[in-house]
Protein backbone atom coordinates (compact mmCIF):
# COMPACT_ATOMS: atom_id res chain seq x y z
CA UNK A 1 0.00 0.00 0.00
CA UNK A 2 1.32 3.44 -0.89
CA UNK A 3 2.51 5.67 1.97
CA UNK A 4 2.69 8.94 0.00
CA UNK A 5 0.17 11.41 -1.36
CA UNK A 6 0.66 14.08 -3.98
CA UNK A 7 0.21 17.83 -4.05
CA UNK A 8 0.17 19.58 -7.39
CA UNK A 9 2.14 22.61 -6.20
CA UNK A 10 4.47 21.44 -3.40
CA UNK A 11 7.40 19.23 -4.46
CA UNK A 12 7.88 17.12 -1.32
CA UNK A 13 5.94 13.91 -0.88
CA UNK A 14 3.40 13.80 1.92
CA UNK A 15 3.92 10.64 3.96
CA UNK A 16 1.77 8.90 6.55
CA UNK A 17 4.31 8.18 9.28
CA UNK A 18 2.38 5.15 10.52
CA UNK A 19 3.01 3.43 7.19
CA UNK A 20 6.76 3.98 7.06
CA UNK A 21 9.32 1.27 7.70
CA UNK A 22 9.69 0.21 11.33
CA UNK A 23 13.09 1.91 11.72
CA UNK A 24 11.50 5.28 10.92
CA UNK A 25 8.38 4.69 12.99
CA UNK A 26 10.54 3.90 16.00
CA UNK A 27 12.20 7.33 15.91
CA UNK A 28 9.37 9.53 14.58
CA UNK A 29 6.69 7.98 16.85
CA UNK A 30 3.96 9.18 14.45
CA UNK A 31 0.70 9.90 16.23
CA UNK A 32 2.24 8.91 19.55
CA UNK A 33 2.46 10.99 22.71
CA UNK A 34 5.10 12.72 24.76
CA UNK A 35 4.56 14.33 28.15
CA UNK A 36 5.60 17.91 28.76
CA UNK A 37 7.31 19.08 31.97
CA UNK A 38 3.91 19.51 33.62
CA UNK A 39 2.97 15.90 32.88
CA UNK A 40 0.46 16.76 30.15
CA UNK A 41 0.28 14.37 27.18
CA UNK A 42 0.95 15.96 23.78
CA UNK A 43 0.08 14.16 20.55
CA UNK A 44 2.96 13.94 18.06
CA UNK A 45 2.60 14.56 14.31
CA UNK A 46 1.46 11.71 12.12
CA UNK A 47 2.06 13.26 8.68
CA UNK A 48 5.47 14.27 7.35
CA UNK A 49 7.13 15.57 4.22
CA UNK A 50 9.85 13.33 2.80
CA UNK A 51 13.20 14.94 1.92
CA UNK A 52 15.35 12.78 -0.34
CA UNK A 53 18.65 14.73 -0.47
CA UNK A 54 20.50 17.85 0.62
CA UNK A 55 20.03 19.16 -2.91
CA UNK A 56 16.28 18.83 -2.60
CA UNK A 57 16.36 20.37 0.90
CA UNK A 58 18.30 23.40 -0.35
CA UNK A 59 16.10 23.83 -3.41
CA UNK A 60 12.74 23.58 -1.62
CA UNK A 61 11.34 26.71 -0.01
CA UNK A 62 8.92 26.50 2.90
CA UNK A 63 8.46 30.26 2.72
CA UNK A 64 9.98 33.04 0.66
CA UNK A 65 13.36 33.08 2.43
CA UNK A 66 13.53 29.76 4.33
CA UNK A 67 14.40 26.43 2.75
CA UNK A 68 13.93 22.95 4.16
CA UNK A 69 17.68 22.64 4.70
CA UNK A 70 17.61 25.26 7.46
CA UNK A 71 15.33 23.11 9.60
CA UNK A 72 17.12 19.75 9.37
CA UNK A 73 20.70 20.51 10.48
CA UNK A 74 21.39 17.95 13.20
CA UNK A 75 24.47 16.10 14.44
CA UNK A 76 25.29 12.72 16.00
CA UNK A 77 22.72 13.32 18.73
CA UNK A 78 19.95 12.65 16.21
CA UNK A 79 18.72 9.06 15.83
CA UNK A 80 20.77 7.16 13.20
CA UNK A 81 17.94 6.65 10.66
CA UNK A 82 17.50 10.42 10.43
CA UNK A 83 21.16 11.22 9.90
CA UNK A 84 20.90 10.03 6.30
CA UNK A 85 18.33 10.50 3.57
CA UNK A 86 15.48 10.19 3.19
CA UNK A 87 14.68 12.50 6.09
CA UNK A 88 11.24 13.50 7.34
CA UNK A 89 9.87 16.79 8.67
CA UNK A 90 6.45 17.34 10.27
CA UNK A 91 3.99 19.19 8.06
CA UNK A 92 3.71 21.99 10.62
CA UNK A 93 7.31 23.01 9.83
CA UNK A 94 5.78 25.03 6.99
CA UNK A 95 3.85 27.07 9.57
CA UNK A 96 7.05 27.75 11.51
CA UNK A 97 8.74 28.96 8.32
CA UNK A 98 5.89 31.39 7.69
CA UNK A 99 6.14 32.69 11.26
CA UNK A 100 9.90 33.20 10.93
CA UNK A 101 9.26 35.01 7.68
CA UNK A 102 7.41 37.67 9.68
CA UNK A 103 10.44 38.07 11.93
CA UNK A 104 12.81 38.26 8.98
CA UNK A 105 10.69 40.96 7.38
CA UNK A 106 10.73 42.95 10.62
CA UNK A 107 14.52 42.77 11.06
CA UNK A 108 15.23 43.26 7.35
CA UNK A 109 18.06 40.74 7.22
CA UNK A 110 18.95 37.06 7.48
CA UNK A 111 17.75 34.91 10.38
CA UNK A 112 20.03 31.96 11.16
CA UNK A 113 18.81 28.74 12.81
CA UNK A 114 21.43 26.79 14.76
CA UNK A 115 22.44 23.15 14.40
CA UNK A 116 19.91 20.97 16.26
CA UNK A 117 17.79 24.11 16.37
CA UNK A 118 15.05 23.11 13.94
CA UNK A 119 13.26 19.78 13.75
CA UNK A 120 14.54 17.10 16.12
CA UNK A 121 12.94 13.69 16.40
CA UNK A 122 11.57 12.38 19.71
CA UNK A 123 14.64 10.09 19.81
CA UNK A 124 17.13 12.96 19.48
CA UNK A 125 19.44 12.85 22.52
CA UNK A 126 18.91 16.55 23.17
CA UNK A 127 15.14 16.25 23.30
CA UNK A 128 13.75 16.92 26.74
CA UNK A 129 10.17 15.84 27.46
CA UNK A 130 7.70 17.14 24.86
CA UNK A 131 9.87 19.67 23.08
CA UNK A 132 8.09 21.57 20.27
CA UNK A 133 11.20 20.82 18.20
CA UNK A 134 9.65 17.34 17.82
CA UNK A 135 6.63 18.97 16.19
CA UNK A 136 8.75 21.02 13.78
CA UNK A 137 7.35 24.19 15.36
CA UNK A 138 10.39 25.51 17.26
CA UNK A 139 13.59 27.22 16.16
CA UNK A 140 16.77 28.21 17.99
CA UNK A 141 18.04 31.41 16.39
CA UNK A 142 21.70 32.14 17.10
CA UNK A 143 22.31 35.03 14.72
CA UNK A 144 20.33 37.78 13.01
CA UNK A 145 22.22 39.58 10.27
CA UNK A 146 25.68 40.24 11.71
CA UNK A 147 24.44 40.15 15.31
CA UNK A 148 25.02 37.04 17.44
CA UNK A 149 22.37 36.42 20.05
CA UNK A 150 24.73 35.65 22.91
CA UNK A 151 24.00 38.41 25.41
CA UNK A 152 20.90 38.96 27.56
CA UNK A 153 20.19 42.40 26.08
CA UNK A 154 20.40 41.14 22.51
CA UNK A 155 18.19 38.11 23.19
CA UNK A 156 15.62 40.28 25.01
CA UNK A 157 15.54 42.81 22.17
CA UNK A 158 14.83 40.26 19.46
CA UNK A 159 12.45 38.29 21.69
CA UNK A 160 10.37 41.45 22.12
CA UNK A 161 10.37 41.96 18.38
CA UNK A 162 9.32 38.33 17.83
CA UNK A 163 6.35 38.85 20.14
CA UNK A 164 5.39 41.98 18.23
CA UNK A 165 5.24 40.26 14.85
CA UNK A 166 4.14 36.76 15.98
CA UNK A 167 1.64 37.51 18.79
CA UNK A 168 1.18 33.92 20.00
CA UNK A 169 4.85 32.90 19.90
CA UNK A 170 6.57 31.55 23.02
CA UNK A 171 10.18 32.50 23.73
CA UNK A 172 12.38 30.67 26.20
CA UNK A 173 13.33 32.64 29.34
CA UNK A 174 16.93 33.70 29.95
CA UNK A 175 19.29 31.76 32.17
CA UNK A 176 22.12 29.22 32.13
CA UNK A 177 20.09 26.21 33.30
CA UNK A 178 18.95 23.43 30.94
CA UNK A 179 15.41 24.71 30.43
CA UNK A 180 16.61 28.30 29.90
CA UNK A 181 18.74 30.01 27.26
CA UNK A 182 21.78 32.27 27.22
CA UNK A 183 23.23 31.86 23.72
CA UNK A 184 20.25 31.88 21.34
CA UNK A 185 16.64 32.94 20.96
CA UNK A 186 14.23 30.02 21.18
CA UNK A 187 10.87 30.67 19.51
CA UNK A 188 8.06 28.17 19.19
CA UNK A 189 4.42 27.93 18.16
CA UNK A 190 3.51 25.20 20.63
CA UNK A 191 2.31 21.67 19.89
CA UNK A 192 0.84 22.30 16.46
CA UNK A 193 -0.11 19.31 14.31
CA UNK A 194 -0.78 20.02 10.63
CA UNK A 195 -2.87 17.64 8.50
CA UNK A 196 -2.83 18.70 4.83
CA UNK A 197 -6.04 18.30 2.83
CA UNK A 198 -4.60 15.47 0.76
CA UNK A 199 -3.85 13.37 3.85
CA UNK A 200 -6.10 10.28 3.88
CA UNK A 201 -7.22 10.50 7.51
CA UNK A 202 -9.30 7.68 8.93
CA UNK A 203 -12.60 6.10 7.89
CA UNK A 204 -15.56 7.44 9.85
CA UNK A 205 -16.72 5.00 12.51
CA UNK A 206 -20.06 5.94 14.03
CA UNK A 207 -19.57 3.64 17.01
CA UNK A 208 -16.29 5.33 17.94
CA UNK A 209 -17.29 8.86 17.03
CA UNK A 210 -20.09 9.30 19.55
CA UNK A 211 -22.68 12.03 19.20
CA UNK A 212 -21.96 14.67 16.52
CA UNK A 213 -21.39 18.22 17.69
Amino acid sequence: MSTSYTNATFPLRLVDGRRLERRYRDVLLPGGTLCDHAGRARVLPRYFYEVTSWEEARATNLSRHFTVSEFIHTDVREAPPLRVFPRYIPCATVLLAFALEQLREAVGTYVFIGANGGYCSPRHKGTGAASPHCWGTAANIYRIGDTYLDTPDTIRRFAALAHDVIPTVWTRPLGDQRALTDDHLHVDLGYVVSVPREAPGESYNLKLAGEPL
